[in-house]
């Protein structure tokens, strides 16, 4: 009877890591899209802008939110001018970078049901909860709306200063970490 109970366990597990394993990897790529070289003087963070005639894969789809979901943080500057393009999807506004604000990847955004909901991100020991104003666009980029950068990939947290300030990420480490979110 001991064994059976530990099989089932044990299997009950497998299936468990089988299907999540398979849902992470169900998002792949839904197009791609050819770049532009940008007029002179427009690209907004020179050495992210797209490249002509290089392909970049779209996305209409993440990982799936879990407790502890991996992504890459990327820094944003929310405000009028900054590198995030025109103003945030979520309230045709632009924000202050002093506040702890996200863009979430387009399957996290959601269609903006994610907008000014709270998410928390962990970095190294520490936490900060942020409050989503944006999309990062992984459909679309390479345009004058987007900043001339490529589409966002699939898995971005794209974080305020205020956001790196609070994990302690040393600034010469911002522009990309690993980290891992939560909605609040």
């Amino acid at each position: 009877m001991k064994q059976t109970s530990i099989f089932i366990i044990l299997f009950s597990l497998l299936i468990i890591f089988f299907i999540s394993f398979i849902d992470a990897q169900s998002c792949k790529p839904s197009g791609r899209l050819r770049g532009k070289k940008p007029p002179r003087g427009t690209c907004v963070n020179d050495p992210d802008c797209c490249k002509a005639g290089e392909f970049y894969d779209t996305y209409t789809c993440s990982p799936s939110v879990t407790k502890q979901t991996t992504a890459k943080m990327t820094i944003n500057n929310f405000e009028k001018g900054g590198d995030g393009g025109g103003p945030s999807e979520c309230d045709n506004k632009y924000h202050s970078n002093d506040i702890p604000i996200v863009a979430l990847s387009t399957g996290w955004y959601n269609k903006g049901k994610r907008c000014f909901k709270f998410i928390n991100i962990h970095y190294k020991g520490k936490s900060v909860r942020a409050k989503v104003v944006d999309e990062c666009d992984s459909t679309l980029g390479c345009d004058a709306e987007h900043g001339f950068q490529p589409p966002c990939p699939n898995n971005v947290v794209d974080g305020s200063r205020a956001v790196w300030e609070a994990l302690g990420v040393p600034k010469s480490q911002w522009g990309e970490a690993e980290v891992t979110w939560s909605d609040a």
